[in-house]
């Protein structure tokens, strides 16, 4: 297999010290929040903007927000954007209010590079308890970061443990039947269009574009496969049940001043066919997501082997 993505996934627990009311998708605060707070403690020169700064290629929230393409940049035609290197993955129950004294935990996915700057993450989180989450500005406490079950902030002398990291399972898996289980929204383009009821192709070249570009923009790699060929041979796997559901959800853009709306689909997807070549990427998704959006926590999901019917 042709890529090697190196990742860091930690926990974050926090206590609410006030009223805490989020939305139903709690990623949208927790992104947004997070977004402004990056900034606050990292941007030296506080412009609107990185393009313009003269610090764009040594500061963290270029690298963050706006990754500047790599000196060489022959690859830049092909890949005109570079995905956040980051996935903040929220809870998933449905309590939406989080009473003085209560936890709330989350979920910090860092690939490539980005794993170095993990001080970076939790010092931001650090400063948005300080700033307030969801509506009212509720405050909170970072009480601990774990990476692997093991606590890694603080330590016994209040610094911060830094974890190693684990790569991107791509080991041949033979398989000729598989559910997806999508357990938040994802949102998946083809011919520029969203889908609510993707064909296994298309999966599988959403996959191949953030793989990719991924590999290049933040683990120095380019991922050399034969796409076309990749995605010829997955048009002959089909779609043998499904049971989706599109999920629409909104959130306010500070930068761009306007809602946005950010739907996806979400349930299960029963694909059947020669699926052996495709799992490692299948895996990698699993890992990293889905489609667009993914640094808000979107196109997350699980893969069984087998039946739809036996895992529900």
């Amino acid at each position: 297999m042709e890529f090697l993505i190196p990742f860091l996934h930690v926990e974050f627990q926090l206590k609410a010290e006030d009223t805490i009311q989020l939305p139903p998708y709690k990623g949208s605060a927790l992104r947004g929040g997070f977004g402004l707070s990056f900034r606050k403690v990292v941007c030296a020169l506080k412009k609107r903007e990185c393009v313009d700064c003269l610090l764009k290629f040594k500061c963290a929230y270029s690298y963050i927000f706006e990754t500047p393409p790599p000196a060489d940049s022959r690859m830049k035609q092909k890949y005109p954007w570079a995905p956040h290197p980051f996935v903040i993955e929220p809870p998933l129950e449905e309590k939406r209010i989080y009473e003085r004294g209560e936890d709330l935990h989350f979920g910090l996915l860092l690939i490539g590079r980005a794993q170095e700057l993990l001080p970076y993450f939790v010092l931001a989180f650090q400063e948005l308890g300080s700033m307030g989450l969801g509506k009212g500005n509720g405050k909170y406490s970072l009480t601990s970061v774990h990476s692997g079950g093991q606590g890694i902030y603080p330590m016994p002398d209040g610094n911060l443990l830094l974890p190693n990291g684990s790569f991107v399972p791509v080991d041949i898996e033979a398989a000729n039947q598989i559910t997806l289980r999508f357990s938040t929204p994802a949102r998946v383009v083809y011919e520029e269009q969203l889908v609510d009821n993707p064909e296994f192709h298309v999966v599988i070249r959403s996959l191949l574009r953030r793989i990719s570009a991924l590999s290049y923009f933040h683990c120095g790699r380019e991922v050399s496969v034969d796409f076309k060929g990749i995605i010829d041979r997955a048009m002959a796997v089909q779609a043998t049940q499904r049971n989706t559901t599109w999920v629409d959800w909104e959130r306010y853009s500070s930068r761009q001043d306007t809602r946005m709306k950010l739907g996806g689909f979400t349930g299960e997807i029963e694909f059947t066919g020669d699926l052996s070549e495709f799992m490692p990427y299948l895996r990698a998704g699993e890992i990293v997501h889905l489609g667009k959006a993914t640094s808000f926590g979107l196109g997350k999901y699980e893969m069984f082997t087998g039946k739809m019917s036996e895992h529900t």
